[in-house]
């Protein structure tokens, strides 16, 4: 039987990872996961008391709205204005979508089709990159270049890489693909930086989408900006907002498109084709959270921040020295030379195998991830200490530790 559009999608890497991962727990092993980027963090009680309250009457269990109640898009501006100091219209500047990679995925239908062409970084978050591939359009992948977790020597060779990749593309680009603080990589840039974007975008006439994951997720005194802060980002710009990481709430599926009214629109009536948007007690317990836990990120950033720093002193401690990221919930490895030879896949599997440590092999995330590893901070502090303790004991091509 033939099938379209997936039967030249390559084989999803991270799944020889999830194998091993799995046949080592059911033959009894503890594998500590810090592969895949799924939250463990609770999602704050207000949300859960407002769902089973809302869940209770009948009422909601009809079709909902695909663009989102008004009070849920009404919350999302509240919060854009508190958090970044934007103006939103709730009813033509901001839509609900069904999680990020479902407002990314339809959003490049109406933004993308045959013949057009796409900037998306590499390394990216795969569906930056599928989205634009599903919509029919061709992908030029841009090198995000310099080191991961430094944002702006990483920024400055991403803005050059952009400017050549627009010079020799044709067509010219109709969209570009951005997202900061960046997964995998943790690069990190700052306002006048995504201003120099706009003002170019503006010039020429394209759309800028930026995929805002890991607004609240930063460390150090780093602001994450978005991109609506830009003066006249509207004209040319929107933006992905995910309740995931900022609130916990991975598995609620609760996002929003909000940026130039005419695209947020035309994902509008795409969506009204599509679905009849999240079950309306969710929508409402989003709305209750957004109002009554704004300060919840700020929680979760904390816990996010001391994992950080357990994982990445931990490794310094055996050997193996990465730079502490300033955003996301990630660190961003480079393989240790002596195990380079393995190749991102082999050395993913080998941690596995020999230690029952997960990780995410950088090759999953395009050809500009090979030679890294992912580690997700999705263990408390003490299985990270654990999880070191183990990497100690097999990389022993790292020499002894300071301690030894």
């Amino acid at each position: 039987m033939e099938f379209r559009r997936i039967n030249s999608l390559p084989p999803y890497v991270f799944t020889v990872i999830d194998g091993l991962k799995m046949a080592a727990r059911r033959s009894g092993e503890d594998v500590i996961d810090l592969g895949f980027g799924n939250p463990d963090i609770p999602s704050p009680e207000v949300a859960v008391e407002k769902l089973v309250e809302a869940a209770r009457n009948p009422r909601n269990h009809r079709y909902s709205s695909s663009r989102g109640i008004p009070k849920l898009r009404a919350a999302i501006a509240s919060l854009y204005e508190r958090r970044f100091g934007v103006i939103l219209d709730p009813d033509t500047e901001a839509i609900n979508v069904i999680g990020a990679k479902e407002g990314l995925t339809h959003l490049m239908w109406v933004l993308l089709g045959p013949g057009d062409t796409a900037l998306v970084p590499t390394p990216s978050y795969p569906i930056h990159l599928y989205a634009p591939l599903f919509a029919g359009a061709d992908v030029r992948r841009v090198p995000l270049g310099g080191p991961g977790t430094d944002g702006e020597n990483a920024g400055e060779a991403f803005f050059a890489n952009l400017m050549s990749a627009w010079e020799h593309a044709w067509p010219r680009p109709r969209v570009i693909v951005l997202s900061f603080p960046h997964n995998p990589t943790t690069t990190c840039v700052d306002l006048p930086w995504l201003a120099r974007l706009v003002a170019f975008a503006r010039e020429h006439g394209v759309i800028l989408v930026h995929d805002f994951a890991y607004s609240d997720t930063a460390f150090d005194g780093y602001q994450p900006p978005s991109i609506l802060q830009v003066p006249g980002a509207k004209d040319v710009a929107v933006e992905l907002y995910t309740m995931t990481k900022s609130f916990s709430m991975a598995g609620w599926r609760v996002a929003f498109l909000v940026g130039n009214a005419e695209i947020v629109q035309a994902l509008a009536k795409l969506k009204s084709y599509l679905d009849y948007g999240a079950f309306q007690p969710i929508q409402i317990a989003a709305t209750v959270t957004m109002n009554e836990a704004s300060d919840y990120p700020k929680e979760v950033n904390e816990l996010y921040w001391g994992r950080r720093d357990a994982l990445c002193d931990g490794l310094d401690r055996i050997g193996w020295h990465v730079d502490k990221p300033r955003g996301t919930m990630f660190v961003w490895a480079p393989i240790p030379e002596p195990y380079q030879d393995m190749g991102s896949l082999e050395f993913a599997s080998f941690l596995v195998r020999e230690a029952k440590v997960a990780t995410s092999p950088g090759v999953g995330f395009g050809p500009g991830g090979e030679g890294y590893v992912r580690f997700a901070l999705i263990e408390n502090e003490q299985r990270i200490g654990q999880a070191m303790r183990s990497l100690r004991r097999v990389l022993t091509r790292l020499g002894p530790s300071p301690e030894e």
